[in-house]
């Protein structure tokens, strides 16, 4: 406390007084960001969407990592390496993993632009900066970055906030968990200034044995407004050090030790301690928003996402020459093996800008924009030890590889009020990808150089009458493969993904209730999924396959029972198939692989049923006890429909109790209490699969992501203004 009361003394020094009014705003035209009115869609945008406010954010953000705060959106699933849902955490959006999920912060790419996929872990407690987030399912709107294959995701920390505030949240929880965060909002100084900044600090042992994580991050943000022109620099980091916990538990220890942990046990003895991934990823983001009149705005923004860190291993027996290395004579010995630590490293810059003219009419909306951006990424491993002396160079790297991304694009969105009633969208986006890499570590000499052009073009249309709209939609996306998928070798080059997508809902807000159904064909043409097919090198790589599709139904509902209660709920059915499936089984009695063809079956991680039921009751002045469930059907893991590799399906209950105290106009306490998995279930929320022939039997082995029991976090706010 003494901490806080001097953070205090120190910003009013500075003419921060937190029990004052606030200065108006010489302008607040441009209180809205623009970066996000060019990308975000509209409450009568004919695309299934789902808006979180700054209050929901809050009242979810109990120091888990960002998917967590999502799971309750509709056709999410989400999961945890280390099972409580903070460190590697991933999130599914209709089947859909990270990977075809577009992510943006204010309108910036954040997807890694290797993998495509999005690693929140680096961005520890991003939440607390968050004033707003957008969920978009299906290919949705155009936007920067990569293809948007399940939907999107868009964050906003650039919302105008008048109020000054000194803010201090520190919770704790089960497995050693604590989150500390400290944040800072200087309200309008000067009728032009705003200032914030974010201090945060989570830790904890994890679920799974010695899955800890140290997650450290920090937020600033300045902006100037006059008149007409607004400059915003926002400069943020994340630096995340966590016990890999990526292996998975195989199904027979499953049964004995569900916290059991593989990483770092090739080191004789007790566990290698250091078996850790660490990372450090700093943003810098610069806008410029300009209004030219009340019809015309435009903004730019500039940006540099750079990133460096490494995971590191303990490898026992392995070859020297695996490594460049020769081996080593000792008399009349040879050795050629060693025990050793390897560290993985990457080193990359992802810079670029992104733009929109923005013109704006009672019955008309014209957006211009689009962006280019480019990566610059290094791969190299280095032997930190080894077993046998002088096997290696002290600082010796086996390999040092770069790739270079190029990502430019283009697109315009006209909206159209045709009469009262009616309203039209029209969506075309134009995007060149150029891809380069100069081999893989395990296939050096392997080289990428590909182009791609992708048009996208989207439409819909709305009908708005008595509270009620109705739309209907179509968008088509296309993505490029991933980096690995590129080591499929010379022969079997993967080619780009295509998705059509039809959209077709109802939607009716009324005072007390609100409800909307949404349903979705989206048709896929050489979908990437792993067959079982090996690579060059004997990995596994992902394949095109000719043709599957997603078929649903989204359900929504919300009611206000009375003054205290009020529920809200959402369910999604949906058919996810391949039409047709070829997996390949290693055959290790004959050599090379076998063949089955599958007819019609499901496609990996996709659920037949998912659904999200919350209960919020006011037991008494300023408190609110929030039932929260989740629901989600069998997960296959494969593509083979075959039960005996799926993820059970899964009930998972929690229970929150939030009590907010206010001593003045100036001053708040908040506190909370939340149970997850309250009734102790026993699922796994991920996986994986292989299959193989030996002895003359197919064997299949499955590996599980094991989700926490009963487990709980508490906290407690205090807010000064």
């Amino acid at each position: 406390m003494k901490y806080l009361i001097a953070l205090v003394i120190v910003c009013q020094s500075f003419g921060i007084s937190f029990a004052q009014t606030n200065s108006k705003l010489a302008d607040t035209s441009l209180l809205q960001p623009i970066e996000l009115i060019a990308i975000r869609a509209s409450d009568k945008t004919p695309v299934a969407k789902t808006n979180l406010s700054a209050a929901e954010i809050a009242k979810n953000n109990i120091g888990l990592d960002l998917p967590f705060l999502l799971n309750q959106t509709p056709s999410v699933t989400v999961n945890a390496d280390a099972g409580n849902g903070i460190g590697y955490t991933g999130i599914r959006i209709r089947g859909s993993d990270a990977s075809r999920i577009n992510v943006s912060l204010n309108g910036i790419p954040y997807n890694d632009a290797e993998s495509q996929g999005s690693f929140f872990v680096d961005l520890p407690d991003i939440a607390s900066s968050a004033n707003s987030i957008q969920v978009q399912r299906g290919v949705g709107t155009s936007a920067n970055g990569a293809g948007a294959f399940g939907g999107s995701i868009n964050l906003s920390t650039n919302d105008i906030n008048r109020q000054r505030s000194l803010e201090l949240s520190n919770s704790v929880g089960s497995y050693h968990s604590f989150k500390n965060t400290l944040s800072l909002n200087s309200g309008v100084l000067g009728k032009h200034f705003i200032l914030s900044g974010r201090l945060s600090d989570i830790r904890s042992d994890g679920y799974i044995e010695r899955a800890f994580s140290r997650l450290k991050s920090f937020y600033s943000s300045a902006a100037y407004i006059n008149g007409s022109d607004s400059w915003r620099i926002n400069i943020f980091s994340g630096k995340e050090k966590t016990y890999q916990a990526w292996n998975g538990i195989d199904e027979k220890t499953l049964a004995l030790n569900r916290r059991y942990n593989a990483a770092g046990t090739e080191k004789p003895g007790e566990p290698y301690a250091n078996e850790t991934d660490n990372y450090t990823q700093t943003h810098y983001q610069l806008f410029y928003n300009h209004k030219f009149s009340d019809k015309w705005k435009s903004n730019l923004a500039f940006f540099l996402t750079r990133g460096k860190g490494y995971y590191e291993q303990y490898k026992a027996g392995e070859s020297l020459n695996s490594y460049g290395l020769p081996d080593i004579i000792q008399g009349a010995d040879t050795i050629t093996s060693t025990d050793l630590v390897r560290q993985l490293w990457l080193d990359n810059y992802f810079y670029g800008s992104i733009f929109s003219f923005q013109y704006q009419q009672p019955n008309t909306q014209l957006i211009i924009g689009g962006g280019w951006n480019r990566y610059d990424g290094n791969h190299f491993g280095e032997i930190t030890w080894t077993d046998v002396q002088n096997a290696a160079p002290t600082g010796y790297r086996w390999y040092n590889l770069d790739a270079r991304k190029t990502d430019g694009s283009l697109f315009v969105k006209w909206t159209e009020k045709l009469t009262d009633h009616w309203q039209s969208f029209i969506d075309l986006q134009a995007r060149a990808v150029t891809y380069r890499i100069n081999g893989f570590r395990d296939n050096p000499n392997l080289a990428i150089n590909n182009q791609y052009f992708f048009l996208n073009p989207k439409a819909g249309i709305s009908y708005s009458k008595n509270k009620t709209t109705w739309y209907l939609s179509y968008a088509r996306g296309a993505k490029e493969p991933n980096r690995d998928d590129f080591e499929a070798g010379n022969t079997q080059q993967p080619v780009a993904e295509k998705l059509n997508d039809w959209e077709a809902g109802v939607e009716q807000k009324n005072k007390r209730t609100s409800w909307a159904v949404n349903a979705f064909y989206m048709q896929y043409k050489d979908q990437l999924v792993l067959t079982g097919k090996i690579n060059d090198v004997g990995a596994y790589t992902r394949t095109n396959i000719p043709n599957s599709y997603r078929l649903g139904i989204e359900l929504q509902g919300a009611i206000q029972c009375n003054k205290w209660l009020s529920a809200s709920g959402n369910i999604s059915f949906s058919e996810n198939k391949v039409k047709d499936f070829t997996e390949y089984i290693d055959d290790y009695d004959n050599g090379g692989q076998l063949t089955n063809i599958y007819k019609k079956t499901s496609i990996a991680f996709s659920p037949s049923v998912v659904s999200a039921i919350s209960i919020n009751i006011i037991p008494f002045k300023n408190s609110e006890l929030t039932l929260m469930g989740k629901y989600v059907d069998r997960q296959y893991l494969d593509n083979t429909s075959n039960k005996t590799r799926s993820l059970d399906g899964y009930y998972v209950q929690d229970m929150r109790l939030n009590y907010n105290w206010s001593s003045s106009k100036s001053s708040t306490v908040k506190i909370f209490v939340q149970a997850n998995n309250i009734f102790s279930n026993e699922y796994e929320a991920n996986g994986y699969t292989f299959s193989y022939r030996y002895g003359g039997e197919t064997t299949t082995e499955n590996f599980y992501f094991p989700m926490a029991p009963f487990n709980m976090m508490a906290g407690i706010s205090i807010s000064l203004k």
